[in-house]
């Protein structure tokens, strides 16, 4: 049985969405959506975050409606990273996050510890074209 994803975004107006799925063995898989392609990914913790921060940050165009990423889906995933990250700073970044979130702070805010979490410098979205042409080659 296949999980429903949920979906973050499109990267280009009339292109695949990109979001998330939850996996048999309590992960994600990074998925890319469209009508005659699909594909997915094992989600790392980066994949994660860059997701929430381009949700945050509308840096998107719009998903399909049906599929849409909530505030708790997005919520979900943070929490799911913060788990898993092994780096002490990284998990204490992605901490602060979850407790943004969590504490329903500013998009500024939460924009501003998620993109901590994902790394100075990382701009979410190009870190999400260089996944979809990973899972694209994959698939």
């Amino acid at each position: 049985m296949e999980i429903p994803a949920c979906a973050i975004g499109r990267l280009e107006p009339d292109g695949p969405w990109i979001g998330v799925a939850p996996t048999v063995d309590d992960g994600y898989a990074l998925t890319l959506g469209a009508p005659h392609e699909a594909g997915r990914l094992t989600a790392r913790p980066d994949d994660l975050a860059a997701l929430a921060l381009a949700w945050f940050e509308e840096s998107l165009d719009e998903p399909p409606e049906a599929l849409a990423a909530t505030l708790g889906d997005v919520a979900a995933i943070v929490r799911h990273a913060a788990e898993r990250v092994t780096d002490p700073e990284a998990h204490r970044a992605f901490d602060l996050a979850v407790d943004a979130i969590d504490d329903g702070l500013a998009a500024d805010v939460v924009i501003d510890r998620l993109a901590r979490a994902l790394g100075d410098g990382v701009d979410a979205v190009e870190h999400l074209r260089r996944r979809t042409e990973a899972l694209r080659r994959a698939g």
